[in-house]
């Protein structure tokens, strides 16, 4: 068995690796610009979009493109089409706002370092010390502040708070001196921003209860608290004062989840390595979905996660995990001891579900409300007729499958809603928003949405026939804190 470590579009045109075509209200934006087919004539190629459409650009033999050879497609060959597609809109504003000009992951990646950060957190950790004493020999202890560096991205800006994502084993020391340390999360966190790094350093200044070296966190660390998290989920969420983030860097800004992710998508990783500063590594989203076992605490749970082969190393613990767009699609968090290029992270859903689930309770005016909840359904699904579907519209495919349902628990709220075994379920509805379900692990993903009053039901296949259950409204005494 492998040992899992925790490790704290296409074509060349007008020298463009992909033209994206996004903005302004407009969905829509190019993912690909292929030659299709040359005839005698001209050149046909076929581009498509976001939303699925493709459509056939025909260049003429000796027309130049804007890099001077024959028979290439233009920008204002691209723009016209753009224009005859999804209506009228200024040549200035398409430039500026629509179409990405570089050859490399340049732009995507100095965009995303600006909603990365490093963290370092201090720990009070004590050892037993054999020493001659009056009567004989004594056993004593003797303490020590140690510091512990991981990474974070920039979640939400929410007025004067300011929400960071990082790895909940970032946060939580197992090692540390519970007495002396007031239980086993930080007695310091703080972060730094790309470009404004700095390492804590020890001073001469001493704790006078028990005598350790106290550190000096420099003019460039933002003091964070911790807001909550979920072992199980190993997300943690800390905050600090928009204020205190922008006087060393006013040009920051929170990360924008992705929708989703596939295989062979682009997969790039800024994080800490090693604690020396922050760096990027890239790669590939090698699996989409799998089963990894974890220690945080010492005890063994199976994490959800995403494989790439984007090199990570230990430090890179809840750094940021970005497509070729620079949205979020994961929170790296751990590592193959084997195998340099099996490397894992937290998918968007689950990081992005148990942050926000944090935050809302962070900022629901009870005192009372922290971390994140849930609420137990009271069913079992199984996947069925897994296969994998292709999409050639948008140059991609996913795994899909049915859900089904294969018990169902007594008194339970599934029963209530009236959901049966054999059931196959195909949506989960949330305040009248559809959530279609093509994988059995999206119920509890979804789950990670639902708040006390929501209205939720489910809409399902049986015996051939697609129905709806009985709404169910969500009682506050149904949400369990997550572990």
């Amino acid at each position: 068995m492998k040992k899992i470590k925790l490790v704290a579009s296409a074509a060349a045109v007008l020298s463009l690796s992909c033209a994206l075509l996004a903005g302004c209200g407009k969905q829509a934006y190019v993912t690909s610009i292929l030659p299709a087919q040359t005839t005698e004539s001209g050149t046909n190629y076929t581009v498509t979009y976001s939303d699925g459409r493709t459509e056939t650009i025909t260049v003429a033999n000796g027309k130049n493109g804007s890099d001077g050879e024959d028979g290439l497609v233009s920008i204002d060959d691209i723009f016209e089409k753009y224009q005859e597609i999804y209506g009228e809109t200024s040549y200035a504003d398409f430039l500026e706002q629509y179409l990405s000009v570089s050859s490399s992951n340049t732009t995507t990646v100095a965009r995303c370092l600006q909603s990365s950060m490093k963290v370092h957190t201090t720990f009070v950790e004590s050892s037993s010390v054999i020493r001659p004493g009056i009567g004989g020999w004594s056993e004593a202890k003797s303490y020590g502040l140690s510091h512990h560096a991981g990474s974070a991205v920039i979640y939400k800006i929410e007025g004067n708070d300011t929400y960071i994502l990082t790895n909940y084993h970032v946060i939580y020391d197992k090692s540390a001196d519970a007495e002396a340390n007031g239980g086993y999360f930080p007695k310091d966190i703080y972060c730094y921003l790309y470009g404004s790094e700095a390492d804590p350093v020890q001073t001469k200044q001493t704790d006078e209860t028990y005598g350790y070296a106290l550190y000096d966190f420099g003019e460039y660390g933002i003091p964070c608290t911790y807001v909550g998290g979920s072992i199980s989920a190993d997300i943690a969420v800390l905050k600090a004062k928009t204020s205190d983030v922008a006087a060393i860097n006013s040009d920051f800004h929170a990360v924008k989840p992705a929708s989703g992710y596939c295989v062979g998508e682009t997969a790039i990783a800024i994080g800490n390595p090693e604690g020396e500063g922050i760096s990027v590594t890239k790669g590939i989203v090698s699996v989409d979905n799998e089963n990894i076992a974890l220690q945080i605490d010492g005890t063994g749970r199976y994490y959800r996660s995403l494989r790439i082969d984007t090199s990570l190393y230990s430090g890179n613990s809840g750094g940021g995990l970005f497509n070729e767009k620079g949205e979020l699609i994961g929170i790296t968090n751990a590592g193959d001891q084997e195998d340099q290029n099996i490397n894992y992270a937290i998918p968007v859903e689950i990081a992005a579900g148990v942050a926000d689930n944090i935050i809302y309770y962070d900022r629901d005016g009870n005192d009372a409300t922290s971390g994140a909840y849930k609420i137990t359904l009271g069913v079992t699904v199984q996947a069925k007729n897994m296969k994998y579907v292709y999409n050639e519209a948008a140059g991609r495919g996913d795994i899909r499958e049915d859900v089904t349902v294969v018990s169902v628990a007594e008194s339970s709220i599934a029963e209530t809603i009236g959901i049966q075994a054999d059931d196959t379920l195909i949506a989960f509805c949330i305040d009248g928003t559809e959530y279609e379900l093509l994988r059995n692990f999206n119920v509890s993903d979804l789950l990670l949405k639902v708040r006390a009053g929501a209205e939720i039901n489910f809409r399902f296949v049986r015996d051939g026939e697609t129905r709806f259950g009985t709404p169910y409204t969500v009682p506050s005494s149904a949400l369990v804190q997550m572990p």
